[in-house]
């Protein structure tokens, strides 16, 4: 309900003021108690009625206190002082003039004219406008409340002191009285505010502890992504392997039946040719043909005697069994339990670098990393992200989707070596410190800053100040490794398979110290068309550096 409203139904329809010492009639309507007694005292005809409804009442009603309706109007006026304060009229005025003080000795509202002219001795008790007065006189004697009964926690008048029920009694001043409990306000006060204190500073510390508690978790939310993404991409790459193992394993069965066919036409060939010559009339065309007096002519294939025919058909028949298949992808079950615990061993460099101890591990620096590529946990693999990083803007940070190492070579000789993703673009080698991170020649090889090695339609490619060399040897194997030998100037590359093969040396004098760098890198049409494809392509750092 509105406050307007409220005060309505607080309001006398008789003084048109707030409820004093408000009564209930037996009709349900409410008056001040002076106002209903003035009211009847200016009836002329006998007997008594209600001013509003004029229901009428033969014998004059005893009055009580409306209580409830007492209170709810001694809330409002706390609740709205201004209000309250306006509606109190100065006594005196004809016209409605708000009070400026109310005398609590001769219980009257009075406005500053008014208030200039009224008698100002000590006797007279000048508060704020109130219409609550009766609890600031003594109920008994109807005087001012002046003195504190400490016997009896009871506010007296100065009657009550000398000749009533309180005669004798240790008594104080309301002033004493007052400046007594101020005291005790104060002290809890101080206590209040004490703890006050302490709530804050556990408030602060508590802030504190959930910052860094939101720090970590944030952290460790991190760490866990970049976990599960190492695995999804070391996962699919696996199932691309398996794919194509089970792939080149189904496509044995057909290769077989194609070779039946072709023999099987052969024997065709053969039978009809026979089937001629049984037929034939001219005894000399049947005994001049040459092909048919061959030894191996009856046989399904030139070449092949009995044994080798059967010992094949068995191969048909274990090809055509579904174990086989199993039995051959069962190899791949190591592997997906090395890739899911990120325990891929280092090969072995000794063909390259014989007697070479190793040094210290290689990892990648993500301070370069761009944004467009993720880094695993151990920041040893780089991959296309599906999503753009929000890493700190650095002067360090590529724009191009690669990454540099955090250990740099300024001598000596060193080896790493890596594997690349199946799909997509990678392209790895050494760039300087120096190098553009944004713009065309921040690309690997397209300044005299950096060397690259990347794979192509027909093998492999060398880019260096924005020129590309092309070496056209077949693609056939995803680990790759680079040998640097610093004083000498020579950056060398090889590929990794079942014996390492020399792709190509660069001979250039180093004038800075050199950071292996990677990249990665896949291409979409359609953004929605995003799949864990993306993580295929990929470059990991296989082993410690040489």
């Amino acid at each position: 309900m509105a406050t307007s409203d409220l005060k309505d139904e607080l309001t006398c329809s008789i003084c048109t003021d707030l409820y004093k010492d408000p009564v209930t009639l037996i009709c349900g309507h409410s008056f001040c108690h002076e106002c209903i007694i003035r009211a009847w005292d200016a009836q002329e005809v006998r007997g008594y009625s209600c001013p509003e409804c004029r229901h009428k009442i033969r014998n004059k009603p005893n009055l009580r206190k409306n209580l409830r309706l007492c209170n709810i109007v001694e809330c409002f006026r706390l609740a709205h002082p201004e209000q309250a304060a306006a509606e109190i009229l100065c006594t005196y005025c004809e016209d409605p003039v708000p009070a400026a003080k109310t005398c609590l000795h001769c219980e009257v509202s009075l406005c500053d004219k008014h208030l200039r002219k009224h008698n100002g001795t000590v006797e007279h008790v000048l508060l704020d406008p109130t219409t609550s007065l009766g609890n600031r006189k003594c109920s008994i004697h109807r005087k001012v409340l002046e003195y504190f009964c400490c016997e009896d926690a009871a506010y007296i008048c100065v009657y009550c002191r000398l000749d009533g029920e309180h005669l004798g009694h240790q008594v104080e001043s309301l002033n004493e009285a007052s400046e007594k409990k101020k005291g005790k306000l104060r002290d809890i006060l101080q206590k209040l505010s004490t703890e006050k204190e302490e709530i804050e500073k556990r408030v602060q510390s508590l802030e504190v502890l959930s910052r860094k508690t939101q720090e970590k978790l944030d952290t460790l939310q991190e760490e866990a992504t970049d976990a599960f993404e190492n695995i999804s991409w070391k996962l699919a790459t696996l199932e691309n392997d398996l794919m194509n193992e089970i792939y080149r394993q189904t496509q044995k069965i057909p290769q077989e039946i194609q070779v039946l066919e072709r023999k099987k036409e052969l024997l065709c060939r053969k039978m009809v040719h026979i089937e001629e010559l049984c037929d034939m009339m001219d005894p000399v065309i049947v005994v001049q043909d040459q092909d048919s007096d061959r030894a191996d002519y009856c046989d399904a294939e030139e070449g092949d005697n009995e044994e080798d025919t059967e010992r094949r058909d068995i191969k048909v028949v274990e090809s055509l069994q579904l174990n086989n298949i199993i039995v051959a992808l069962k190899h791949y079950i190591p592997k997906l339990a090395a890739a899911v615990q990120g325990c891929l061993l280092a090969p072995d460099a000794s063909d390259l670098l014989p007697g070479i101890h190793i040094a210290s591990e290689m990892i990648l620096d993500v301070n370069t990393a761009s944004n467009f590529v993720s880094l695993s946990k151990d920041l040893k693999t780089v991959f296309s992200s599906t999503k753009i990083k929000r890493r700190p803007e650095t002067p360090e940070r590529f724009y191009y989707p690669q990454v540099l190492s955090s250990s740099s070579f300024s001598s000596g000789r060193h080896y790493w070596d890596m594997e690349v993703g199946e799909i997509g673009w990678w392209i790895v080698g050494v760039a300087y410190p120096s190098i553009e991170k944004t713009g065309d020649q921040s690309g690997i090889g397209n300044s005299n800053k950096s060397w690259g090695l990347s794979k192509s339609k027909n093998g492999y490619v060398l880019r260096h100040d924005n020129t590309s060399l092309e070496f056209p040897q077949p693609y056939t194997c995803r680990r790759l490794g680079i040998l640097l030998d610093y004083e000498a100037g020579r950056l060398s590359f090889y590929e990794l398979c079942d014996s390492i093969k020399h792709i190509h040396t660069v001979t250039a004098a180093f004038t800075e110290p050199l950071h292996a760098v990677f990249g990665s890198f896949i291409a979409l049409e359609e953004p929605e068309k995003q799949t864990l494809d993306c993580q295929l392509a990929w470059v990991r750092i296989r082993c410690q550096q040489y």
